[in-house]
């Protein structure tokens, strides 16, 4: 695996392009697109959340019925969640829009929107962006990173990788771009992730794929526990690398699977780094335990904690409020066997063994804890699964963000 430089448009056959539509924001783009110049398999997976936006209903539609998509056109900085049956009738204009603009199949569009929840898309912007963006497409590493940029909200920066594979003497590239920094706490699969494939592989295959990994990646962070009303992951393949087809279970299938999961759990980290006021990204790594469920629960109970993440703010090894994580999160542990550990850049020191504290040094500990990536590592010594959960600390900025963000 290799990884290059580009995101969306890295593979062959997509093209991207971004539009400031005026959605919300004024001074910036808002709009994006992703087009195939062919049709895709295309697999999603979706928030959990019982409150589903528009875009998000629309999408599941699409995936599920196994429509090939050509297009999927992005909106930020209004959600169109919580709209009733005219945010849903704006899904459908939307794909209308983006249909006659491209000449594709109306039913082969996909929808993204992120931002205010409970206000109305201004469709007459929505789709004259549209047209602005199909005449502004092209396959451009430069406009996949534009269109990146279009999505963001919150955000700091964009977020796009993309790498390449062989497979039977061809090579397939995966690429990607998401977007998150607040209402983080994906649980399906505000956070959106797009990524697209030149791989010749089926419908079903692609979903498996994209099922099994979003659990150790997206699945993994958190920035606030919010889990938001638009989350979405789609997932495109084209099939222009021309390789042999990808058969699940084969070799070649974890090899895919494994540049998925490059892109993925960059994506996410990236998310969760990016968290709303954050300074630095925190890991948590759960070791030494009996299932990997086990793991998974005691990663995210501490990554989860508002407690711990104000530690990592202040720079504090405030051990006592992970053990209070660890012993809340329903896992079945011995407290007094647990080992915990803090490691950065700085390097790597034991705060707690057997389940109290060592004789360190808070000097040492809190240069440590300084960097912009931490991690905290747990040993509760009871096997040999592990898991690893990211978030972010939790500061004054994501207050003041939150608080007058509708404005």
């Amino acid at each position: 695996m290799e990884i290059i430089k580009g995101g969306v448009t890295a593979a062959k056959g997509y093209e991207a392009a971004s539009t400031a539509a005026g959605i919300k924001y004024q001074g910036r783009t808002d709009m994006a697109m992703i087009y195939s110049q062919v049709p895709c398999a295309a697999a999603g997976t979706f928030t959990t959340n019982v409150v589903k936006a528009a875009p998000v209903k629309w999408d599941q539609q699409v995936v599920k019925n196994g429509t090939p998509v050509q297009a999927v056109i992005v909106n930020s900085g209004i959600a169109n969640a919580c709209t009733g049956a005219e945010g849903f009738g704006y899904c459908r204009d939307t794909a209308k829009a983006a249909a006659e603009a491209l000449g594709i199949a109306e039913d082969g569009v996909l929808i993204g929107s992120t931002g205010v929840i409970g206000k109305q898309i201004p469709i007459d912007r929505l789709t004259a962006g549209i047209h602005a963006l199909s005449k502004g497409k092209n396959d451009t590493l430069e406009n996949g990173t534009a269109a990146a940029k279009a999505i963001m909200t919150t955000d700091t920066s964009e977020k796009e990788l993309a790498v390449t594979i062989e497979v039977g003497e061809k090579t397939v590239t995966v690429g990607g771009m998401a977007k998150g920094s607040g209402m983080i706490h994906p649980n399906m699969c505000t956070m959106l992730a797009f990524i697209t494939t030149d791989a010749v592989i089926s419908k079903e295959v692609l979903q498996s794929a994209l099922s099994e990994d979003v659990n150790d990646t997206y699945n993994m962070i958190s920035v606030d526990g919010d889990t938001s009303t638009n989350d979405t992951v789609i997932l495109l393949a084209n099939g222009l690398a021309e390789n042999p087809e990808i058969v699940y279970g084969s070799e070649e299938y974890h090899r895919f699977k494994d540049a998925l999961h490059t892109i993925d759990e960059y994506l996410a980290k990236k998310i969760a780094g990016d968290g709303e006021g954050a300074t630095a990204l925190f890991e948590v790594q759960a070791v030494g335990c009996e299932s990997v469920e086990q793991a998974k629960t005691l990663a995210k109970s501490i990554v989860c904690s508002n407690l711990t993440k104000t530690a990592i703010a202040g720079h504090d090894a405030n051990w006592g409020r992970i053990l209070c994580a660890m012993g809340y999160s329903g896992a079945q542990f011995d407290p007094e066997k647990v080992d915990l550990f803090f490691e950065s850049k700085a390097g790597r020191i034991q705060i707690i063994e057997n389940g109290t504290a060592v004789d360190y040094s808070e000097a040492e500990a809190t240069k440590i804890l300084s960097e912009p990536e931490v991690t905290a590592i747990a040993d509760v010594k009871m096997g040999d699964k592990a898991a690893t959960a990211w978030g972010c600390d939790l500061t004054h900025g994501y207050i003041e963000i939150n608080a007058d963000y509708r404005s």
